[in-house]
């Protein structure tokens, strides 16, 4: 097991789920989303800031722990 891969990957899984709480509790709060909602429109930003900011680091995260847990090293 390598233990730096597997605690990066829990960092990014915690930010994404982290970002999703903050999401769904102070959406007013993301300056980033109002910006790509202003330039994408509604709908397309709030997808694009959610896959983005959500999605992307749950999953790179699930992949960092199964990496590590499988002793594969990312960084070194």
């Amino acid at each position: 097991m390598n233990k730096t891969t597997v605690g990066i990957g829990i960092a990014s899984v915690f930010l994404g789920v982290y970002s999703f709480y903050l999401r769904a509790t102070y959406n007013d709060k993301f300056s980033k989303l109002k910006r790509l909602q202003d330039r994408f429109g509604t709908t397309k930003g709030s997808i694009i800031h959610f896959v983005s900011y959500c999605i992307f680091p749950i999953v790179f995260g699930i992949g960092m722990i199964y990496a590590g847990l499988r002793n594969i090293s990312l960084f070194y």
